[in-house]
């Protein structure tokens, strides 16, 4: 018979004795802190379904540096994973035992509760989660610059200087309301030939007076530089902080930590800026709204008009909204009085441009037969050598490059790749046409329709349009501005500027002359906004003549190439932007068009979509558009009537929420998206 105790000598026994006999003992939980043991967790998963706040115990030994705003890291769902405090509580609803915080990833608190609000806000408004909100709101972390202190900025003793806006009806009322910290609300059609970086720099000023901080966002990077200088003359260097996605890793969280500590209350920026968390906020403001640079492009998409509006209502701060042409939304803003009107009287406007179209007259026509048709006609070069005579003259023209598009010189059939039928372009004067799909050198050509092997362009870009003008006026200096180089800025000489929108630089004293080529193109776009975003761009580029001063100096000429009878050209004729934008209202209300409606897209794989809305519970008075094609897949439009707008809203998001949770397919939500093109 075995010995009992001699089973243990064997060796599979003794082995698995000896790793029971050296497992690691178990470790204790950690102590919890001392006061408010609970933090509430904003967690950094981008799933609509887990889009709330979490509950971890705050180890007591990181209970000092787990505040609220801190990022920390947490475990979820088996994962190690990034969040961020929103608030220490003393106990939790949850009723099992929590998970502590694996570790405080840095004390600096980036997300102060005003932002974290926002944030939660701007989320539901689009339809998104919060954790894409925070990426746009709070930068990464750089911990260089974090252990570096913030530099304490001197309080400039400036006095306001309320007269410089007293060319405008509400204007000076306006400053005086920011100097006294007044929640002043405000729609600012700027006058050409201002100078609006001085304009803005004077109503930031005059709410630094009464205390409290100021936010501004532009839409690139020129125009901030526009007003950083604006800034720097009235207040002097070191006053404000200018926040850009495009700075530096290091300069964009310096920035950040300056406004988020308290350092500076003056804030200047693109969107990456809406969000900056200025403390004591007395103002937003927004330059050129209408611009589609201040849509956001990656989820939830919001608009930055959007967010400061939204900034003001709930913190109840003063507001602008500038631009030279105001936008639909602008006036939708006066219709519903949330703002006043900023505006110049109309013989102030008469007295600074003239602008005219050509042909739009039976006298230039008998003058000039091709004055509609030409692409340059005989007045766009009277123009352009009139204002010469005193200083640089713009043109602007509305694509980039030499011959975009070409064409058969016979029979006008757009002339195509014999390789892959992509259209054919001319890059260079010496350069033989080519392909801009596949790169194909098309010499010799032939037009498949009737033999011809001519070419005409029909669409040219700007440098062709320079190296014309530089035949015709051979002995000025012609420069050009676009995609990749675009000025900033040209000197008061005479010369010949030719710039696509929005690549147009600034003439010290402003232009002689400006002349709009191609008009047509603008309006050609099939999109809802295209006769407004035309409009915009060339008001803009008009707006950059020199101010006339004095009763007997002309105003500044500005001359469009286009169709007189256009709607959109009337307008600029008669520089009437607030008419224009009432009277497309007008036409939105009829059709149930934003802003008069609330929007959302969806879009996706056609089958998910169709169940997803199968799925949407949608608000009384709901209508569902489409499908029309969208990439690979299809887009369904939902309108709904503008007080439906958070029920549309949340009913996204449950929808969202249902299909992460399910792990179904991701679909593309968007709420009122800038274009429905």
């Amino acid at each position: 018979m075995t010995d009992p105790d001699a089973q243990l000598s064997l060796p599979g026994v003794v082995r698995a004795e000896a790793r029971k006999a050296k497992a690691p003992p178990v470790k204790k939980p950690a102590a919890p802190a001392a006061v408010d043991p609970v933090a509430q967790v904003l967690v950094d998963v981008p799933l609509a379904h887990l889009d709330r706040a979490f509950d971890y115990t705050v180890p007591a030994t990181k209970a000092e540096y787990a505040v609220p705003g801190a990022r920390v890291k947490l475990r979820f769902a088996g994962q190690d994973v990034d969040g961020c405090v929103l608030a220490r509580v003393g106990q939790s609803d949850h009723p099992g035992r929590l998970q502590p915080l694996r570790r405080v990833v840095s004390p600096e608190p980036v997300l102060s509760a005003e932002v974290a609000d926002l944030v939660a806000e701007v989320a539901a408004r689009y339809a998104g989660t919060r954790s894409d909100v925070l990426r746009l709101a709070v930068p990464p972390r750089h911990a260089t610059t974090e252990k570096a202190p913030s530099p304490v900025f001197a309080d400039p003793a400036v006095p306001v200087q309320p007269d410089r806006w007293s060319a405008y009806a509400g204007g000076r009322e306006l400053i005086e309301a920011l100097v006294r910290g007044e929640p002043a609300r405000a729609v600012w059609t700027a006058a050409p030939g201002d100078d609006w970086p001085a304009l803005l720099a004077e109503a930031v000023l005059a709410t630094h007076r009464a205390g409290r901080g100021s936010l501004v966002c532009l839409a690139d990077r020129r125009d901030v530089d526009r007003l950083d200088a604006a800034l720097v003359e009235r207040l002097g260097p070191g006053a404000h902080v200018v926040l850009t996605a495009d700075a530096g890793p290091a300069q964009r969280y310096a920035a950040f930590l300056a406004v988020s500590r308290g350092a500076v209350r003056i804030v200047v920026g693109t969107r990456a800026a809406a969000f900056a968390p200025v403390r004591d906020l007395g103002l937003v403001a927004i330059w050129d709204d209408g611009d589609d640079l201040h849509a956001e492009p990656r989820a939830p998409y919001p608009h930055v008009r959007e967010v400061l509006l939204l900034r003001a209502q709930r913190a109840g701060t003063a507001a602008i909204v500038g631009a030279h042409a105001r936008s639909v939304e602008a006036e939708y803003l006066l219709r519903g009085r949330w703002a006043r009107e900023v505006a110049p009287p109309r013989e102030e406007l008469r007295r600074r441009v003239a602008v005219s179209v050509t042909g739009d007259s039976a006298f230039d026509l008998a003058r000039d037969p091709a004055a509609r048709t030409a692409r340059l006609p005989h007045e766009a070069f009277e123009t352009i050598r009139a204002g010469l005579s005193s200083g640089p003259v713009l043109v602007q023209t509305p694509r980039a490059g030499y011959a975009t598009r070409l064409a058969c010189d016979q029979c006008r059939t757009p002339a195509e790749c014999a390789v892959c039928h992509g259209p054919l372009r001319i890059t260079d004067a010496r350069r033989p046409p080519e392909c801009s799909w596949c790169g194909v050198v098309a010499d010799p050509w032939s037009c498949p329709e009737c033999g011809g092997r001519g070419l005409r362009a029909p669409v040219v870009g700007e440098r062709r349009t320079a190296e014309e003008l530089g035949r015709a006026f051979p002995s000025v200096p012609v420069r050009t501005s676009s995609g990749d180089r675009v000025l900033a800025d040209v000197p008061p000489k005479p010369a010949i500027v030719v710039a696509t929108p929005g690549a147009e630089p600034v003439a010290p004293g402003g232009y002689a002359a400006v002349v709009l080529l191609d008009t047509w193109l603008l309006l050609a776009r099939s999109d809802l906004r295209a006769s407004e975003e035309a409009l915009r761009r060339w008001t803009n580029a008009a707006a950059l003549v020199g101010p006339s001063i004095g009763p007997d100096v002309a105003p500044a000429r500005v001359l469009a190439v286009g169709e007189p009878a256009h709607p959109a050209l009337q307008a600029l004729v008669r520089w009437d932007h607030p008419g224009f934008a009432r009277r497309e209202i007008a036409e939105r209300l009829t059709a149930h068009l934003p802003p008069a409606s609330r929007v959302a897209t969806l879009s996706g794989d056609e089958a998910e979509l169709e169940k997803a809305l199968a799925a949407l519970t949608l608000p009384r008075g709901a209508e569902v558009l489409g499908p029309v094609p969208d990439g690979d897949g299809v887009r369904y439009v939902v309108r709904v009537p503008r007080r439906s707008g958070a029920e549309l809203s949340a009913a996204l998001l449950r929808l969202q929420a249902q299909r992460s949770a399910r792990k179904e397919p991701h679909l593309r939500v968007q709420v009122d998206p800038v274009s429905l093109g």
